[in-house]
């Protein structure tokens, strides 16, 4: 298994935020303990404008982000670097931990998934999740989370949505997990994008800061 600056899971434990200072991800974990915004529940004028947002950004289904990441699977994490450009539904993201200078790419054309850059060489398959889940032992939506990071509900007809006060998204809850929307990006265009990304299902736990918000890679 790829060690990805592996740390253990705990919460807002001094020992968690201290290694990932030293990979300079430290705002990703200590944000996790700051308070949550306040959040409003949805009437059908926010429903309209969210709809309205989605329809924006699925019309502009090629993007790219670059930022931090932690997951972590209740027992054991990993951090580092994330870049993941968006091209539909194919997709290439890159992760890599500069301490250890360690990485894996994971690359979806079509109906196929590559994942390269373990011990043992590259994987294929033909979904994304399984593929992750079976070589590192991490649970991440990937399709869903392409969705999620942008403030957009994969499934809007079985989605549940609040808003925060400026009347973005704050809080989804979608497929077993809840998506808290700690920060946003007000330069992203065509829209405000998500800066700060925090999802978990209870068990598993995706933390995604995004710093740049780019161009679609060609």
């Amino acid at each position: 298994m790829i060690q990805v600056a592996h740390h253990p899971a705990s919460g807002c434990r001094r020992g968690s935020a201290a290694s990932a200072i030293a990979l300079g991800v430290a705002a990703l974990l200590v944000a996790g303990c700051a308070q949550q915004p306040v959040r409003r529940a949805p009437d059908a004028a926010l429903l309209q404008a969210q709809a309205t947002r989605e329809a924006t950004l699925a019309a502009q289904p090629d993007w790219s982000l670059s930022g931090r990441i932690a997951i972590s699977d209740g027992r054991d994490g990993g951090s580092g670097r994330i870049d993941w450009s968006q091209h539909g539904r194919d997709f290439d993201i890159r992760l890599s931990a500069p301490v250890t200078r360690q990485s894996w790419r994971m690359v979806r054309q079509g109906e196929h998934v590559r994942l390269e850059g373990l011990e043992g060489g590259t994987r294929e398959g033909d979904d994304a999740q399984a593929l992750l889940q079976q070589a590192l032992g991490w649970v991440v939506p990937v399709d869903a989370l392409a969705a999620w990071v942008r403030g957009m509900r994969a499934d809007p007809a079985r989605a549940q949505i609040q808003f925060d006060a400026n009347g973005a998204p704050a809080l989804l809850t979608e497929q077993g997990w809840s998506v808290d929307y700690r920060a946003w990006d007000s330069d992203a265009a065509p829209l405000p994008l998500p800066r700060k990304i925090f999802a978990d299902d209870g068990k598993d736990r995706v933390r995604l800061l995004v710093d740049h918000w780019n161009p679609p890679s060609p």
